[in-house]
């Protein structure tokens, strides 16, 4: 099993001063460990129910830009994009952006979006939910029109785009990996076995997440993709693997062996002793589950 490191709070030591320095010693600490990805949040606000709304957050591409220059492996990536965030011209053009500048690293982690007080706060427009999932599949197709040899219109019922011109491309081929989050079972699953090379599911059982992916297996027969093209990825929050490490790879061995292949962890406290410690205990025991 593959590890990724997904910071969500950034209130650490030393403020945001700080913050540059705590980001780089932990990305690179995460790839001398050989985690395969770094992957941040992408909001504006922190999140309501996590802590406080004004807590620490910064902008997730420009972030993952500084980290570009100061790791050379990692997967980057935010997980995940809110549709509403950004015109998916401009998301196309900042993923390509990254990818070049990163040696062919990026990932676009992308979903509906959810946080609405954010979105009110700063004047960004919420659609209802039905409306973003339509926006959502025509930012999937923007992007992969984006990210090809077409620079044609794209005519959508929400984007309206003249030319899809983006120069230059991003390196990898064919394109940077799209990762959908979610596990809703009508829209979101069918839009991953439709558009997507990964999908990501909160790790809340090893029963739900079975149910999960024999749901996106459906939608991957009923669209003749390969299931096993899609990468099933889960995010370990809401629990320290510290508190009982045995305890945790047992459950994480579970979930291998129903086929999910990255767990994104969530440090807790001082992000770069947790992820240095995860190093030591965790991926080595991971990386020879299957």
């Amino acid at each position: 099993m593959k590890v990724g490191i997904h910071p969500v709070s950034l209130k650490w030591e030393g403020g945001a001063p700080a913050l540059g320095d705590t980001l780089s010693q932990t990305a690179r600490a995460a790839e001398t460990a050989g985690m395969t990805s770094f992957l941040l949040m992408d909001h504006y606000f922190f999140l309501e129910g996590m802590g406080p709304i004004d807590d620490p957050v910064l902008e997730g591409y420009t972030t993952l830009g500084f980290l570009a220059g100061r790791t050379e492996r990692p997967q980057l990536g935010l997980l995940v994009t809110g549709v509403t965030y950004r015109y998916p011209g401009l998301l196309a053009k900042i993923i390509a952006t990254l990818d070049v500048l990163s040696g062919g690293r990026a990932l676009l982690g992308i979903g509906a979006a959810w946080h609405e007080r954010e979105h009110r706060g700063l004047d960004v427009p919420f659609p209802p939910l039905a409306e973003r999932f339509e926006r959502l599949e025509e930012t999937l197709q923007i992007c992969l029109q984006m990210w090809s040899d077409n620079n044609g219109p794209y005519e959508g019922r929400h984007y309206h785009l003249a030319e899809t011109l983006c120069s230059p491309l991003p390196l990898q081929a064919p394109r940077p990996p799209i990762l959908i989050g979610g596990g809703g079972e009508r829209k979101t699953l069918r839009l991953v076995a439709q558009y997507a090379d990964a999908c990501n599911l909160f790790a809340t059982g090893v029963d739900e997440v079975r149910h999960k992916l024999a749901v996106l297996k459906r939608h991957c027969d009923d669209l003749g993709r390969d299931y096993e093209s899609i990468e099933k990825t889960i995010m370990a929050v809401g629990r320290n693997p510290f508190e009982d490490v045995e305890g945790f790879l047992e459950s994480m061995a579970a979930y291998a062996a129903i086929g999910v292949e990255s767990v994104f962890l969530v440090p807790r406290g001082d992000p770069l002793a947790f992820t240095q410690r995860a190093g030591a205990e965790l991926v080595p025991a991971l990386a020879a589950m299957q």
